[in-house]
Formats: C-alpha cells, sequence, structure tokens
C-alpha cells in the first residue's frame, strides 16, 4: 500500500507527532463520507449500513489487539481515552480507593487529568524513571505498597524518547495491589504487537499510526468499573453519547490492520533508517548523543542532545531546510520549559532544553536520512560556531 503524500521537497521526520494518512484507508473511508452516510443510530438501511461499518471496525480492531476478553469504546483520540480512563476509574472508585499512580513521563492528558482530580480529593504521584528512561517495576511496587491506589498509569512507549517500558511485571504488581493497571498505547500501535493481557485499559490513537485525526480507541477489560464520559445517547455502551464518527472508526481498523500486517519489514526497514541517521549525526557532531536506552526503544525513535544548542533554533533551523522534525510532545510543544519527560530521567534544564526529536516513518528513504543527516549536523556546527 501506498502511504499519502507528503508536500514536495519536505523530509518528514515527526512520525511520532501525527502519521500521513494512508491512501488504501482514504479509500476504505470515502463511502462513509459520501454515498454512506447515514447515522449510525437511525434504523433504515443507510443507518443500518453504517451501523455495520462501525461493529466490523470494533471487532477488527477488538481482534487486533487480542481484546476479546474486553470492551472497545470509540473516542476522539487518545488524549481523550486516557482522560477519560483516569477521571472515570477515579469516579468509580470515589470513597474508597483515593491515590493515583503515574509515571512522571506519561502524556499531559494522564498528568493535567490527575490534577484535575485532586479537586475531588485525590492525591496523585509521580515516579520517575532511570536515566535510562525506563520506569522500573520495584519503583512502582514501592508507590503500591502505600496502599489505596485506584488508579496506576504507566504507558507502554513513550512519545518522547520512544522508550519501551516493562508492562507485563507492572501489570501483575498492580493486580497483586488490587489497583486498575492503565497502558497509554497511543505510540506503541501499529509498531509493537499489542496484547491486551497486560493492562486493565489501554488508548489508541489512529493518527499515530497512517489513520485519520480525530478518532481513538479506549479497551477496557470486561468487568471493569468506569463512570460514564458524555451523557445523553447510547452510543458506545450508554457511555459516550454522542453520533458516531463512522468513516474515521472505518478508516482507523483499516489503518491499524494494515500496520500489523506489514509491522516486521516495515519496522525493521525504519530501524535501518534510524540507525543510519542517528550513527551519522552522532559521529560528526561533538557530544551528541542518544538520550534513553538503546536498546529498549521504538525502531522509529531517535532523541537525540546536542550540547550547546538549544533544540528549538535546531528545529527552525531544519524547517528552513525542508525537515521536520520536533523537540518533544506535539500537545505540548507550544511550550517553551524543558520536558518534563527528560527532567525526569535526570537531565539537567540545559540538557533537556538541547535536544530533537526524530522519527521515522514508512515512506522515508535512505536519501531522506542521508540528506536530514547533513542537514542536522551543518546546523549544529552553525548555531555552536564550530
Amino acid at each position: 500500500h501506498i502511504t499519502g503524500s507528503i508536500k514536495m521537497n519536505t523530509i518528514y521526520l515527526d512520525h511520532a507527532a501525527t502519521t500521513p494518512l494512508d491512501k488504501a484507508v482514504l479509500s476504505a473511508m470515502r463511502p462513509y463520507l459520501s454515498e454512506e452516510f447515514g447515522n449510525a443510530d437511525s434504523r433504515y438501511s443507510l443507518g443500518r449500513n453504517a451501523s455495520l461499518a462501525v461493529l466490523s471496525a470494533r471487532d477488527k480492531i477488538t481482534r487486533l489487539i487480542c481484546g476479546n476478553h474486553g470492551n472497545l469504546y470509540f473516542t476522539s483520540g487518545g488524549s481523550e481515552a486516557n482522560s477519560w480512563a483516569l477521571k472515570g476509574v477515579c469516579a468509580a472508585n470515589f470513597g474508597k480507593k483515593m491515590r493515583i499512580i503515574l509515571s512522571a513521563i506519561e502524556h499531559p492528558s494522564l498528568i493535567r487529568a490527575a490534577e484535575d482530580m485532586a479537586a475531588f480529593g485525590f492525591e496523585t504521584e509521580l515516579i520517575n524513571p532511570d536515566s535510562s528512561g525506563i520506569v522500573r517495576p520495584e519503583f512502582v511496587e514501592k508507590a503500591l505498597n502505600r496502599g489505596g491506589a485506584a488508579f496506576v498509569g504507566v504507558m507502554y512507549a513513550n512519545n518522547e524518547t520512544g522508550v519501551i517500558q516493562p508492562v507485563n511485571p507492572i501489570y501483575e504488581l498492580c493486580k497483586t495491589a488490587g489497583a486498575f493497571y492503565f497502558c497509554d498505547c497511543v505510540q506503541a500501535a501499529g509498531s509493537l504487537p499489542l496484547d491486551c493481557t497486560f493492562a486493565d485499559g489501554i488508548s489508541l490513537s489512529a493518527h499515530k499510526f497512517y489513520g485519520p485525526k480525530g478518532v481513538g480507541a479506549l479497551w477496557l477489560k470486561r468487568g471493569a468499573k468506569i463512570s460514564r464520559l458524555i451523557s445523553g445517547g447510547q452510543q458506545e455502551g450508554g457511555l459516550r453519547g454522542g453520533t458516531s464518527n463512522v468513516a474515521g472508526i472505518v478508516g482507523m481498523a483499516e489503518a491499524l490492520s494494515l500496520a500489523c500486517a506489514d509491522m516486521g519489514n516495515t519496522e525493521e526497514r525504519v530501524h535501518t533508517l534510524r540507525d543510519r541517521f542517528a550513527d551519522e549525526v552522532t559521529s560528526k557532531i561533538v557530544g551528541a548523543r542518544l538520550v534513553g536506552d538503546k536498546v529498549s526503544r521504538l525502531p522509529s525513535n531517535a532523541n537525540i542532545l546536542f550540547p550547546g544548542c538549544r533544540g528549538e533554533e535546531i528545529m527552525m533551523a531544519l524547517d528552513m531546510s525542508g525537515v521536520c522534525v520536533s523537540t518533544g510532545s506535539a500537545c505540548s510543544s507550544g511550550a517553551s520549559k524543558p520536558s518534563p519527560v527528560l527532567l525526569a530521567m535526570g537531565l539537567s534544564e540545559e540538557d533537556a532544553a538541547a535536544c530533537v526529536r526524530f522519527t521515522f516513518g514508512r515512506e522515508n528513504t535512505k536519501e531522506q536520512a542521508d540528506f536530514a543527516a547533513k542537514a542536522v549536523i551543518n546546523a549544529v556546527k552553525t548555531l555552536r560556531g564550530d
């Protein structure tokens, strides 16, 4: 299949922020944007066709994530799924368990949702990772031993560093403690095999794996208690009222299916490109180094520290050369403060501000990786006056 086109002369290396819509996914969505426009809750044939499309997509995604022992609810994206999971689970436990445990490297949609719950008496404990960006199970166990945990959140793979977390042992600890374990899988989906036996709940976002923006999902293990997000309709089991985004839901299922079908070949190729680029950059720029564990990380991600520079300056210089990169989470990229994720790993504010995230995708080529490496080397040397 062919990925949606990217603007001519642009080298896109920010796939952790979003991915281009796959043309095959657009084709699958197109009927539900035109002739099959029915509301999935209408009882005549147009509505039934839409309803069947949503049902089919729900079943397909559930199978792909090995989630038949739970329920899948469609949302507007990963941030909504994360926020709903935390607030909904805590609300369902109100007055019983009043502690929230999160890793300090979680997405802002979880960190800020936890902050919101303070108004209702919930206390939040943030767990720092080690210097490699890994949240060690023993760190989580220590927090669990204090008791009263309603919700524990440790993501599968970090959106800034790409570091993969030890989710299975963390889940076992949470089960023993009787705490709900939630795993943000937004960055992992489409790159790593998902098996919902490692969590009580997970989140997904279609635009991270070449699907449409504005659609995601929350999966919950059967029996998990969660409060309603949107009142007023019976959509999503009566927990999230509102007209179903049929085209987006169909596109999400198609995108995840395509990503899973070719995952091995795609990720091996992306891994090779990432290493080719990172090796060239770190060997030619004095002091430059990869941030985070070098082995336990997504194959697409190279978060690189450039001493003596500001990441934002490098990003702007590369933009002038037609290379798109970022300095951290797309959801907080307007902030000028150093990344909380990098600070939690023990980096100084100066070093955290000197990092740039490069994330490769399936449409990138060796020629683009080589051009981008040269552009980075030139930009850093110019900015540092080397």
